[in-house]
Order: C-alpha cells, then sequence, then structure tokens
C-alpha cells in the first residue's frame, strides 16, 4: 500500500479534508507542520480541533518545548516511528502538512547537502540579514525565491549551501523508499486570500494574543524555531505599542499570503504530484470523496506513478 500524503498551502484546508478522508479508508494522521510539533502553540499553527483529533488519531503534536529547536531528523524519526506504529495496527499512515521540507525528507530522505563549517556559521552570523539576502540572490536565486528571507536561520544555510558548491536538488537526493500518493490541494487565489482573511480573524477572535502572551511567560526567546510561527512578530510588535490589533491583523494576513505563495512554489518543484483543485463550495467530505479512487489499490497513484497531473 502506497503512503499516502495530504499536502498544500496554509488555509487550504488539509486539516478538514483529512480527516475526512481517514475516516474513509480507516487511517491515522501523521502532521508534517513546523510548527504543530510545538506545545503551546496551538491556535497560531492551526492545530487540529480536540473534535478532530478526537475522531482520528493524529501523530507528531505537542512533541517539542517552546524553547528547543526541532530539527527535521527529528520530526523524520517520529513521523517513522509513527508510520509503522499504525501499520502494526492495520491501519493506514495518512501523512498532512504544509511544510514541504518534512515532506519531502519523508519521501527522499535528509537533505545531503553538507553542514554548515563553524567557522563559515560564525562569520555569516556576524553579517546583517540584508547583506546575507543581497548574496543569497546573487549566488542562489531559486533558495532566495522559495525561502522565507526575513527567517535569518533559513538564509544563513541556504547561503551556506551555495558557498559550499552546487546545491542538490530534489531529484538527486535519493530515490523513493516506497510508492507514495502527494496529493496537493488548489484553490483559486482569490479564494484562498479570503481563505486566510478569514482564518487570521479567527485566530484572534480565539485568544492568539493571548496565546503570544503565554508562552513568552513559559520561555520563548527571540530567535527560537518556534519564535518564527507566522503571528509571533506581529503580536509582539502590538504587545510592545508600537502598532494597533488592526495593524497586527494586517500585517499577519499579508505574511500568511506571503507564506503561502512560498509553499505553492515549493510544491511545484516536487515530483509525483496530483494537484487537486477545490472549488470554493464544495465540502471537505466530498474533496475527501474524490482522493479516494486516486489512492486505491489499483490506480495509477497507487503504484507509485510519477506522473504529475
Amino acid at each position: 500500500m502506497s503512503l499516502l500524503i495530504l499536502a498544500g498551502p496554509t488555509a487550504s484546508g488539509k486539516s478538514a479534508v483529512a480527516v475526512e478522508l481517514a475516516v474513509r479508508i480507516g487511517a491515522e494522521i501523521i502532521a508534517a507542520d513546523s510548527m504543530q510539533v510545538y506545545r503551546g502553540l496551538d491556535i497560531l499553527s492551526a492545530k487540529p480541533s480536540a473534535t478532530d483529533r478526537a475522531r482520528v488519531p493524529h501523530h507528531c503534536l505537542d512533541i517539542a518545548s517552546i524553547s528547543e529547536d526541532f530539527t527535521v531528523a527529528q520530526w523524520l524519526a517520529s513521523a517513522r516511528a509513527a508510520t509503522n506504529s499504525i501499520r502494526g495496527r492495520g491501519r493506514v499512515p495518512l501523512v498532512v502538512g504544509g511544510t514541504g521540507l518534512y515532506i519531502r525528507a519523508l519521501r527522499f530522505g535528509l537533505d545531503p547537502n553538507p553542514p554548515t563549517p563553524p567557522q563559515l556559521r560564525d562569520a555569516l552570523s556576524a553579517r546583517s540579514l540584508p547583506d546575507l539576502v543581497t548574496e543569497l540572490r546573487q549566488a542562489d536565486p531559486e533558495a532566495a525565491e522559495r525561502i522565507d528571507l526575513r527567517n535569518r536561520r533559513r538564509v544563513e544555510r541556504a547561503l551556506a549551501i551555495a558557498l559550499q558548491g552546487s546545491p542538490s536538488t530534489p531529484a538527486s537526493w535519493a530515490t523513493a523508499p516506497e510508492p507514495f500518493t502527494l496529493v496537493i490541494l488548489r484553490r483559486d487565489p482569490h479564494h484562498l486570500r479570503a481563505r486566510i482573511e478569514a482564518r487570521v480573524d479567527a485566530m484572534f477572535e480565539a485568544g492568539a494574543i493571548d496565546e503570544v502572551r503565554r508562552l513568552k511567560a513559559a520561555g520563548l526567546r527571540p530567535g527560537a524555531t518556534a519564535s518564527q510561527a507566522l503571528g509571533i512578530r506581529q503580536i509582539e510588535e502590538f504587545l510592545a505599542g508600537r502598532c494597533a490589533e488592526p495593524d497586527a491583523r494586517a500585517s499577519l494576513t499579508t505574511a500568511t499570503r506571503q507564506f503561502a505563495k512560498r509553499q505553492m512554489t515549493w510544491f511545484r518543484r516536487e515530483t509525483g504530484t496530483l494537484w487537486l483543485d477545490v472549488p470554493p463550495d464544495e465540502l471537505p467530505t466530498h474533496t475527501a470523496a474524490r482522493i479516494v479512487p486516486e489512492w486505491a489499490p489499483g490506480s495509477e497513484w497507487a503504484r507509485g506513478s510519477a506522473l504529475d497531473s
């Protein structure tokens, strides 16, 4: 049975579709989200609700402290352990998320690019972020387009790879260890923007500001991976009195739109994908029902087809 992966940009409806899909095929969900691993980061990471987690078992949620720099390797080990455990119960592992690097690591293994030497890491950390971004755009324009250029750690890593030679592309990483079905949800850009705006409003109404207060009181530090979550910086600006709440909401909406665009850029570079267009009025149950035949034994995708659709 092929490994089933459901991906897509933020606010595309992955979580709701995944629950309905899991109920239909007897699956348990493995979250592939770099922020949902952190305990306490619930609203801003859009973790599945308690109701959804009661309907379908979820894995790789709440497995790291907010003060911990949780790595791709740690997530991969957790995801593989969950996959084995789920299959041992005779159920289907359903990987769901928008963190492309996690999904790529699961499919092809860890990034084979060389680690950053300490001397180079120290040299990069001493430079300003704008300077690093300028050099990255010259050294590796594709990486500069793909990553969040406000995330210093990612900029430093991308530049370090570029300075050490030609970065490995996904196709050169490895051959997928087993057949896989990678379904990517795609929505009309205007509809996705409206969903993002609604999500940001819902987050604030659900208590996102208080969540950031709790995280800071619990030890969330500047520079920690969890501090890169969308909404942290914007709400910190509000808490510091540097902007009004409507400005924080607008800033988060813009940042989320930009993030969704980067996610789509990443996914367009993935191989072996089935793009599934989701109409604005389609219910998650109907979207899930359309995925089942694509994954069912005997279909091209269940046999691990590498043809993009």
